[in-house]
């Protein structure tokens, strides 16, 4: 077991395009931030086509879980190389139309578990809603099977838990990403032992991860947060304390950070 001697950061961001992220200054931050794991979602890249800077920056070894489809979904995982030389990566959950589009990067570090997801959106119209649902569906079967007893879930779960996490629940209530049906789907992950870490600690609305682009949203704080940290396990009791950062820019999500005590090995 390898100790950092220091709180542990993991961070968890949907850059929407990690080459646009990186003309934004994703390298910056990942310089700036120095966080010991950095999940990304929605990198809508193949590794090839990813700015060398990005793809191997100093210091962390990186895995790339990219789409089929070019341009696409995907996802990103980065940690520092002091944290474990080796560690087992899986990149599906056995549920194909899931998996081709890259959405899952799991990590079995030695006291710990950690899976960064991009789930489905559903589509404006909720065209695609049927897909997210079967998509939630197939991966509570695979966190079912996982036996662990510490995992830390992260990711873009595209879905407003509760009023409390959307600035007009109202306007909202028959809308992709707040339907009844998708918010039960995050009841359910909750059924399963996973805990919601932001709102264990934070009770009040005004919390966001994601703004749309359009009428200075994310200036007026018109937002949505759809970007969780769960966790299960008595790495709870670690917890030192998560934040969301939206000062940080570069994307229409901005990147939500958990602290890990300092005495806690991985």
């Amino acid at each position: 077991m390898h100790l950092l001697n220091k709180p542990v950061k993991i961070v968890s961001w949907n850059v929407n395009g990690i080459r646009s992220a990186y003309f934004s200054g994703l390298g910056e931050y990942i310089k700036s931030y120095q966080p010991d794991i950095l999940c990304l979602q929605e990198i809508k890249a193949n590794e090839n086509d990813i700015p060398d800077e990005i793809r191997n920056p100093a210091g962390y070894r990186s895995y790339f879980n990219s789409a089929i489809k070019k341009g696409y979904a995907g996802t990103a995982l980065y940690y520092k190389d002091n944290i474990s030389k080796s560690v087992d990566i899986k990149t599906d959950i056995g549920f194909d139309d899931f998996d081709k589009s890259g959405r899952i990067i799991r990590v079995d570090f030695r006291d710990f578990t950690l899976i960064n997801v991009y789930m489905p959106h559903g589509g404006r119209f909720k065209e695609k809603l049927g897909f997210k649902i079967e998509s939630y569906q197939n991966l509570f079967k695979y966190l079912s099977k996982i036996n662990r007893q510490n995992v830390i879930l992260v990711g873009d779960f595209n879905i407003a838990h509760s009023e409390i996490d959307l600035a007009r629940p109202k306007q909202n209530i028959n809308n992709i990403m707040f339907t009844r049906q998708e918010r039960d789907m995050l009841d359910e992950l909750i059924g399963l032992g996973y805990t919601d870490v932001f709102r264990k600690y934070c009770s009040v609305p005004g919390y966001y991860t994601w703004w749309s682009y359009a009428h200075d949203a994310r200036i007026k704080n018109i937002g949505w947060r759809i970007d969780y940290i769960f966790a299960c396990g008595q790495i709870l009791n670690q917890v030192k304390s998560i934040n969301i950062l939206k000062s940080v820019t570069g994307s229409d999500h901005c990147p939500v950070m958990l602290e890990l005590s300092d005495d806690y090995g991985i």
